[in-house]
């Protein structure tokens, strides 16, 4: 549940030997290869699509729901983005049913998301924020920790509520 930071570490230098990187993992491999090889695995990485079974880290009374589109994006959604999602667990007295279509903001990803600082901001799990139709959290409280990207996408009530801001 904990964020984890890291800065963003790129292999560019330069040395003696005609461009090879002194600090790369092997004698001989390029710092081109390496940039190649860090946007091969940034190409990989996925985002919170069709399908994706997300924690609710509110008390609107849901448990995990699973989202059925993004609202902006076409690949995907990250942080901050709104998606619209089906309900498939609910505590038996909450203001959620199991089977209702919600929307919700993502307030945590598993993915990177790279900072203007040039740190970045990952998460352990996948969870969102049941809102209404305004955008307006359902819930009272927040549990765990949200980044403060939120404030750049306008959901600052769920700033407000948050416990911890990352």
């Amino acid at each position: 549940m904990a964020a984890t930071f890291a800065s963003r570490c790129s292999r560019v230098g330069r040395s003696l030997f005609g461009g090879l990187s002194n600090s790369s993992p092997g004698l001989f491999t390029t710092s081109h290869e390496i940039t190649c090889n860090n946007l091969f695995t940034q190409q990989q990485r996925t985002f919170i699509q069709m399908g994706t079974v997300l924690k609710v880290v509110d008390n609107s009374g849901a448990k995990k729901v699973m989202c059925i589109k993004a609202l902006k994006g076409e690949k995907g959604a990250r942080l901050g983005d709104t998606i619209q999602a089906s309900v498939k667990e609910a505590h038996p007295n909450g203001k959620v049913k199991k089977g209702k279509v919600v929307c919700g903001v993502v307030v945590r990803a598993a993915m990177q998301k790279g900072r203007c600082d040039g740190s970045e901001v990952k998460f352990d799990d996948n969870a969102v924020v049941l809102v209404d139709k305004q955008g307006q959290p359902i819930g009272t409280r927040v549990f765990g920790p949200v980044p403060h990207e939120l404030r750049q996408k306008k959901h600052v009530k769920i700033l407000t509520l948050a416990g911890h801001i990352a």
